[in-house]
């Protein structure tokens, strides 16, 4: 057997990879996956229940995981990598012409792990429902978790479907949303202002737990919760995972500046210093 890795080493990795691969490419988004990293590491890693060695789009017998925030595609595939999914040396080759890790999550190429093509905002939420209203009608008890970003949720396609979970009463879906508190043209309170999430999911028929997007035990705790309430009640869960664009990197920290911006190979260098290489480079 290799190496074990705490979660927060393998964190450490995923950010690095983050960082190399979007400067690498001269492209991509690294604000809003370095803000992901801790959740998506901690449900690849020790959440959710899936093998992938045996994937396949069905999604049958395993949970599903589903990312609406398309533009986060760099976390996206770094935990699809690090946690088996196909090679990890296939990140070299983020947003390269014709290869399978485009700049939004393709489903053309096949690549493993990837149920939907998102990037057009708001539509994860609407195919998570979807896919867990199916399971139910398989007489499968697996979870369907989606990762939403909080400036996604001014879309009104994700209220539509808020309603449609509630109504069906999809009490296995786990919705997230990165609460970073920015987008790509400035905060999202001076943008469009989403008033008392926390409240609004509440009165849309949902469980809503709020926790703490980078601190691991936070972060379990919260799933742990929402597996409970799933167990107990018919309602669909609602993570709010407060986070910091751009976590990790202090010059990046914060700030909408980062959301869509590739550092240069000095800024690249500036960032992989304050992150541990734990697990090795691609």
């Amino acid at each position: 057997m290799g190496k074990e890795y705490t979660l927060e080493q393998i964190a450490s990795q995923v950010r690095r990879d983050i960082i190399r691969m979007v400067a690498n490419a001269s492209s991509g988004h690294p604000g809003g996956s370095l803000s992901s990293t801790d959740i998506m590491t901690a449900l690849f890693f020790k959440v959710m229940k899936h093998d992938p060695a045996n994937w396949d789009r069905s999604g049958k017998g395993n949970d599903m995981f589903l990312l609406s925030a398309g533009h986060l595609s760099p976390v996206f595939y770094s935990v699809l990598a690090r946690s088996g999914y196909f090679p990890v040396e296939e990140l070299s080759t983020f947003r390269v012409f014709g290869s399978r890790l485009q700049g939004h999550p393709s489903v053309e190429y096949h690549l493993p792990g990837v149920y939907m093509a998102s990037g057009s905002l708001g539509q994860g939420l609407s195919v998570a429902a979807g896919a867990a209203a199916a399971k139910r009608l398989d007489g499968e008890d697996n979870y369907v978790y989606v990762l939403m970003g909080d400036g996604e949720s001014e879309e009104g396609q994700i209220w539509e479907a808020g309603m449609f979970a509630a109504r069906h009463r999809l009490n296995r879906l786990i919705a997230i949303t990165d609460w970073n508190g920015q987008q790509i043209d400035g905060t999202v309170e001076s943008v469009m202002a989403l008033g008392d999430l926390e409240a609004k999911w509440k009165s849309f028929g949902w469980n809503v737990i709020v926790a703490d997007g980078h601190d691991m035990k936070s972060i379990l705790a919260a799933f742990d919760k929402a597996h409970e309430l799933s167990s107990s009640d018919t309602k669909p869960v609602m993570l709010l995972m407060k986070t910091d664009m751009g976590k990790g990197v202090d010059f990046m920290q914060g700030t909408h500046k980062w959301h869509g911006k590739a550092p240069s190979r000095e800024q690249e260098a500036q960032a992989l210093a304050q992150l541990e290489e734990t697990m090795g480079d691609f």
